[in-house]
């Protein structure tokens, strides 16, 4: 049992059966995006009556392995599940730091409220994070635009088909080494404008990171990609076609004068980490920023006239992503032949430099984890 700096303490249960340094080696060699997990995982379970009373429990580091759930799992039946993405990352001195890990945490317990599913004490999901790299901080690599990808989640494991919140959760983090999202050397992508399908209702679940609006977003998804496209853009049809996200990223603008422009949350759009960073680097550079309905209209009239300049996606996982067209069937706005734009590539060198370290980081975002 150790105590971690939060006050809270995790049993450590070693695997017995860790890669090797030359499994690990080979692994790291190339790692891709989600291909590969390291040895342990940290774990926190919670339990409450019928009047809610209860508490989390059991918190522990184990070896990484299937999770054993009764098929009556309320998780496999109502959904109820949530998650979260961050990363750590290796700086030049051989330490290794996260990247706002408090702003993910108040996420998660958002998400929490609104899927009903008890909240998570900010100690504990600090201490979980902490508790894994320290285990396995030799999968943290080292090379250009690399970091450990963590996936904090919170299932309801309580075994029952009654539909009710679930009494019984289990609050997880696994890690899995990454590179770059979308492969290879970082150019604009092309995005598919999806007619038929939705991401969210208003008054549903799109506020929340939880696995049932990744769910709908997937026949989208294939679409996109039939279509040669790496990620599809959702819109609001009853809302003039506003722009609301991609698959799993937040959407910039840049426009002529230099200015950002981003969609305003509406409570059907996910409030990215990634996004608020964003507009906070973008102000530190003297440009202004607007949150405000963005329309396909004036993303086509905008391009076209030149107002404007550059379009860039951006979430945790590829962090900052160039966008050069975006198309349907019937429409093809941008150039695949653009490049990627000085305002996007400036922005998104800022910001990994303080997540790597190579920057100073001025605002309090970073956390030691080892």
């Amino acid at each position: 049992m150790t105590q971690t700096a939060h006050g809270v303490e995790f049993s450590q249960q070693p695997s017995a059966t860790p890669k090797s340094a030359e499994e690990r080696a080979a692994i790291l060699a190339n790692p891709g995006f989600g291909n590969y997990f390291t040895d342990h995982t940290a774990i926190v379970d919670c339990s409450v009556d019928a009047a809610g009373k209860g508490s989390w429990h059991d918190a522990r580091v184990e070896a990484y392995g299937p999770i054993s759930l009764d098929p009556s799992a309320a998780v496999l039946h109502y959904g109820q599940e949530i998650f979260e993405g961050l990363k750590a990352y290796r700086h030049a001195d051989g330490s290794i730091w996260t990247f706002r890990p408090e702003a993910n945490a108040a996420r998660l317990n958002k998400s929490a409220r609104r899927l009903a599913l008890p909240e998570l004490p900010e100690e504990y999901f600090l201490a979980a994070i902490r508790e894994l790299v320290s285990a396995d901080k030799e999968w943290v690599p080292s090379g250009d635009g690399e970091a450990l990808y963590l996936r904090p989640f919170m299932i309801a494991t309580e075994a029952f088909l009654g539909v009710r919140a679930a009494r019984e959760v289990s609050f997880r983090v696994i890690a899995s080494p990454a590179g770059n999202y979308f492969g290879g050397e970082l150019k604009p992508i092309s995005i598919w404008i999806s007619r038929e399908y939705a991401r969210a209702g208003r008054g549903g679940t799109g506020a929340a990171k939880c696995g049932g609006n990744y769910a709908a977003s997937l026949i989208a998804q294939m679409e996109a990609e039939e279509h040669g496209c790496k990620q599809v853009l959702f819109l609001d049809q009853f809302n003039d076609n506003a722009v609301e996200e991609l698959g799993g990223m937040n959407v910039f603008f840049v426009m002529k004068d230099g200015s950002l422009a981003t969609p305003a949350l509406t409570g059907t759009i996910l409030e990215g980490v990634t996004r608020m960073s964003v507009m906070q680097v973008a102000k530190d550079m003297g440009r202004e920023v607007t949150e405000r309905k963005i329309t396909l209209a004036e993303w086509r009239d905008g391009v076209a006239s030149g107002d404007i300049a550059e379009v860039f996606a951006c979430g945790t996982a590829a962090v900052i992503t160039p966008i050069g067209v975006l198309k349907d069937a019937t429409e093809f706005i941008g150039s695949e032949d653009a490049k990627a734009g000085e305002t996007t590539m400036a922005i998104r060198a800022q910001l990994l430099g303080i997540q790597t370290g190579a920057i100073e980081d001025t605002h309090g975002w970073l956390t030691r984890l080892a």
